[in-house]
């Protein structure tokens, strides 16, 4: 019964945004309930849920004359919040650009990972933190990604991906992307540790990225 009302009030909503954004100046309740055949307190309900969702702007004009200002609605710009998402789409994309490129593309994933996980790490610890310190960080963001990590002797184990999908078509440039996260975090937490390798699916049911010292850091290079 619930989705039986719900579908006539998306369908009236639509139909007062419409009515909005197609008429040449601003609306009033008035305007619009007489324009669409329904009551003002019908139309006013909508109104009110529209600007919420900010797909309506809301301001009082004052009039040309006597009078009381009133109330008028325009359409806001951009487009509707409401709809469908094609993300998976985008991804597979931008993933299958990366892998067209071969190694070129697997280097921009991980450096594209690098910076993402730079910016999750956050600044710098002072003093930097222990390999161990670092380690429990580094799980705690994989874990919030929804990898679901358990730490082992130097080695963490990834046993779910957020993007099995793209990774199962295109694993080395996913897997690099998650290899740059881990080597991007470590970095900017200044830890003494990094990911040498990710071996995917190294078990059933799971991935093993491993843990080895961080190399010298290159002449030049940001602290």
């Amino acid at each position: 019964m619930a989705g039986t009302q719900e579908r006539p009030r998306g369908v009236r909503r639509r139909a007062v945004l419409d009515a909005v954004r197609a008429a040449a100046e601003p609306q009033g309740v008035a305007q619009l309930a007489a324009r669409l055949g329904v009551h003002a307190n019908t139309v006013r309900f909508h109104l009110d849920a529209l600007v919420a969702e900010g797909a309506v702007s809301r301001r009082t004009q004052r009039p040309e004359g006597r009078g009381r200002p009133r109330t008028v609605y325009t359409g806001a710009p951009g487009m509707d919040r409401g709809g469908a998402r094609g993300y998976r789409l985008l991804a597979q994309v931008l993933v299958g650009g990366l892998a067209a490129k071969d190694t070129q593309g697997r280097a921009d994933a991980e450096a594209a990972g690098r910076a993402w996980g730079g910016a999750l790490a956050g600044a710098r610890q002072t003093p930097a933190p222990t390999a161990a310190a670092a380690t429990a960080r580094l799980t705690a963001l994989l874990a919030d990604l929804g990898f679901e990590p358990a730490v082992e002797p130097d080695a963490i184990r990834l046993r779910h991906c957020p993007f099995l999908e793209l990774a199962e078509e295109h694993g080395q440039v996913v897997c690099s992307v998650h290899l740059g996260l881990m080597r991007g975090a470590l970095a900017a937490m200044g830890a003494p540790l990094t990911a040498g390798r990710l071996e995917p699916f190294a078990a059933p049911g799971s991935c093993l990225a491993r843990l080895a010292p961080a190399g010298p850091r290159p002449e030049g290079a940001p602290r």
